[in-house]
């Protein structure tokens, strides 16, 4: 073995196909392929042969680039929030939270950000607490995709006022994206990505600009997609997508 084998390599640890295929990367046989092909490193090291042993509690392994989850015990799931619900654990006034939805599932979540009550669509939930700190943080600036119902007809001018800025009470603000999706003469649906994580930042900029929120879905946060999830449904993150998630925020 190399000298930087010989740094990773643990005598009385697992093999590292066993633990790609046992964090759900892939079957074992998969595993394999993936590590004689030079797409797996292991603490920065890249790995090809197939008898490396390696101590899963402490080793940081990429695929392709991205972060391998190999903690069981870290679980983060996408919830489509319905309309109604508060984006809290629990709340002392009594109304329904994002707890209620996932009511089956034994382990504690952290929600990472916030929906207003009567904005609906996509919200992530995680029990990995960095995970969860690194994507609610200003500095890592994870995009966020919205789609919204608004008063009036929209021009396409529109776009590029939002995506030069204009400024709220709470300081200047810009799309990184706008999209006219549809325009009537009562109300026009436009797709808004922007990553500023403020308090009811979409429907104040609307308002702003003279076309009021009427509805409002998240539909996208980082890489993670609301995709064929239903109002009150959830779904598990996990293998590459999960790694993606993870990598947006230098994990």
């Amino acid at each position: 073995m190399s000298r930087a084998i010989n740094d990773i390599h643990v005598a009385d640890g697992e093999r590292l196909q066993k633990v790609l295929a046992h964090a759900g990367v892939g079957s074992r046989r998969a595993c394999e392929e993936m590590i004689q092909a030079g797409r797996v490193s292991v603490n920065g090291v890249i790995v090809k042969q197939l008898g490396i042993r390696i101590d899963p509690e402490t080793a940081v392994i990429h695929l392709d680039g991205q972060r391998v989850q190999q903690d069981a015990s870290k679980v983060t799931i996408a919830l489509y929030k319905p309309p109604g619900i508060v984006s809290t654990m629990q709340d002392d006034q009594g109304r329904k939270t994002l707890q209620d939805l996932i009511s089956d599932r034994p382990e504690r979540f952290f929600h990472v950000g916030r929906l207003d009550v009567q904005t609906e669509g996509l919200i992530l939930l995680s029990t990995d607490g960095e995970l969860t700190h690194r994507l609610t943080h200003p500095s890592f600036e994870v995009p966020k995709t919205y789609i919204a119902r608004v008063e009036g007809t929209v021009t396409r001018g529109l776009g590029r006022v939002l995506e030069k800025g204009i400024t709220l009470e709470d300081g200047p603000i810009k799309v990184d994206k706008f999209v006219l999706r549809e325009a009537a003469r009562k109300n026009s649906i436009v797709e808004i990505t922007l990553h500023s994580g403020r308090n009811r930042i979409v429907r104040r900029m609307m308002e702003e600009v003279g076309h009021p929120v009427m509805e409002l879905v998240r539909t996208r946060f980082g890489n993670i997609t609301i995709g064929r999830l239903k109002p009150g449904q959830s779904r598990v993150i996990g293998g590459s997508e999960l790694g993606a998630l993870m990598h947006l925020v230098g994990l």
